[in-house]
């Protein structure tokens, strides 16, 4: 299991510097933008799809959800500024 979650936090590691590439780009789109203030809006509000105060599964929804949304947005990025970004993402 750790072995799992370690897998799971480099691949969230390297999502997220590839979305802040993304938005640091000159040619970002807006919707990369409001994609972005919308999950951080999601991932620190106290409004949930299952409240954090249940243990464990209060702060699963939140480990599943984020990593997905970013993810979706990264998926969807014009060819230049995803080959741009993982360029600088792997260097």
């Amino acid at each position: 299991m750790f072995k799992r979650l370690t897998l799971l936090w480099v691949l969230l590691r390297g999502d997220a510097r590839q979305l802040w590439f993304a938005l640091r780009h000159p040619q970002a789109p807006s919707w990369l933008k409001w994609g972005t203030a919308a999950i951080a809006l999601y991932l620190f509000s106290p409004i949930d799809f299952i409240p954090d105060m249940l243990p464990f599964f209060g702060i699963a929804d939140d480990l599943i959800l984020v990593p997905l949304a970013i993810r979706w947005l990264l998926k969807r990025l014009p060819p230049e500024i995803a080959a741009s970004t993982a360029k600088r993402d792997a260097s």
